[in-house]
Parts: C-alpha cells; structure tokens; sequence
C-alpha cells in the first residue's frame, strides 16, 4: 500500500522553515502529531533554534523513525509501513530503507551500476551454490533499491523448481514465466507492483517438470531481448547453481551474475564450482556478495 498523499485541508503551520513546516504538516497527515502539539514543537523550535524533528523529538512527541518517515515523503522517497504494507517483511528494502543492511544494498548497487548497467547492460542473474543462502531475498530487496532510485525495473523469478518471489510480493498473478515460455501467456501476466514505484515482477508460474529445457528454449533468450527493450534494469532469480546447471543457462542469456553466499555455511567449493560454470559460460561475475 502506498502512503497516502498529503491531505490539503491540513491546518497550515505558519512558523519556521518551509521545510521545518512541511515536515510538520506531513506528520500531522500521517497521524503522528496532533495541531496543537505541532504548536508546542514549534515554540520549542524558534525558542532553542532547533530543528523541527529535534524539536519534536525532545518533547517526545516524535521518534526517530517518525521523522526519517516524513523526511522520506518530503524528498519523494516513500516507504512501507510494517502495519499496513502488503508484501512480505522480508523485504527490508521496502520496510527500512534506513536501516544498516539496506544502506549496504544501495553500496552493493552503486557497484553493479558502475561495474555493469553504465556499460549498456540491462540484465543481470542473481545465482548462489545452494539453497538457503539469501539468493531471492537479495535479489527481490536489490530489485527494489534499484526501483527506488527511479529505474524502471523487472524482477524475474526464473527458479522453476521451488519459486519464492510471488509468496515475497504476494503476486494474484498464478501464471508466470513457465506459462510464458510454452506461449500459454504473454508478458501482459507481468504484475506491477502497486505499493512500489517502478517495480514490476515476473513470477515463476506453473511448476514445469522439465525446468532446464524450458529455459534452453529460444523463447527465454527472446524473452530477456524483450524486455531489455521495456525495462531499465532486469533481476533475475535463480534455482541454486550445484544442484541443477539452470542457474548457468539464465546467466548465459543476461551474460552477468551476482554470486551470493553466506558466511560460514557456502562451502569455498562449491563457490569455485559456480565460478567455474560462469567462465564456461562465459559469463562475467560482476560481484560476489557474502550474507
């Protein structure tokens, strides 16, 4: 659910700044301050020259999270609340964008940014060695960041054995990428994501018994040429790399990975094992990331 716009019959606030004014008149839309303690706040404010969520912090009548959620309205960075957002909570990205982990989500996508989408690419495999090392997470949570910063951007579950990215974004969409690789949808079944700006996702669709060959067809390679034309940025999921080679075959069609791992658990051959199957591939590792 997306946060719902300023509401215009707020009472105005006359006193201080116009951004120290619009961050109060954001929190009393959101319901976190009444216009009496907007009042209160605003005479501590002009009486101790702070700032107005300083202000409101020291009387209490703000937190933290209060302010960096009004801040985030004011500068056009909207973000979910954990009580009213439809989408798992796992995806922190959508939930605390301020957060430590997030923050290294967005370094993770400077990176790919210089290392991959500036140089003409769109479309990049997120893969890990095995399951239960963080790979859909950290690809639906990269998806969104890469959204927030105003691409427009296509999440693709192509983990046909066991998807998670229509339970993660709590798709109504059943069909998915299985149906549109045997031509049983097109890719009209790709669902926007409505509380996420710029966010479209792609889920696996009907569970295939042949994985592998569907996406060895000629119809995931077209797949991923189309929609490098519609979309800025291209995430793609992946079935873990060592217990079946599907993770190869959708690296080969974007030509770039992102090799997850997680610390203390992904064994260092099995990593050596996908890099290995990358350079066969001949796909170019962008990045490797431990969780």
């Amino acid at each position: 659910m997306n946060i719902s716009p300023l509401n215009p019959t707020s009472l105005p606030l006359t006193t201080g700044n116009y951004r120290d004014s619009m961050i109060g008149r954001i929190l009393q839309d959101l319901g976190k301050i009444s216009a009496e303690e907007a009042e209160r706040i605003l005479q501590l404010q002009k009486k101790e020259k702070l700032r107005f969520g300083d202000a409101a912090r020291k009387l209490r009548l703000a937190s933290e999270a209060d302010i960096l959620q009004a801040l985030a309205i004011q500068f056009d960075y909207p973000y979910l609340s954990p009580d009213k957002g439809d989408i798992s909570k796992e995806l922190i990205a959508a939930y605390e964008p301020f957060s430590p982990q997030v923050e290294a989500m967005r370094a993770l996508r400077s990176q790919l940014m210089l290392r991959w989408f500036n140089h003409g690419n769109k479309a990049l495999s997120v893969i890990s060695a095995n399951a239960g090392e963080g790979c859909s997470s950290l690809a639906a949570n990269l998806a969104i960041v890469f959204s927030q910063l105003g691409e427009h951007t296509l999440l693709i579950d192509a983990n046909l054995r066991r998807p998670m990215q229509h339970s993660l974004f709590n798709l109504r969409e059943t069909r998915g990428l299985s149906d549109v690789l045997i031509g049983r949808a097109s890719i009209d079944i790709i669902s926007e994501v409505e509380s996420i700006s710029n966010l479209s996702v792609l889920g696996a669709g009907t569970i295939p018994p042949n994985p592998q060959e569907l996406l060895n067809r000629r119809s995931f390679a077209e797949l991923i040429n189309l929609v490098q034309d519609i979309y800025d940025i291209v995430i793609v999921d992946t079935a873990p790399a060592i217990a079946a080679s599907d993770a190869q075959v959708v690296a080969a069609r974007c030509r770039g990975a992102l090799l997850v791992s997680r610390l203390n658990q992904t064994p260092m051959t099995d990593i050596a094992n996908v890099g290995d199957q990358m350079i066969v591939s001949d796909v170019q590792l962008v990045a490797a990331i431990v969780l």
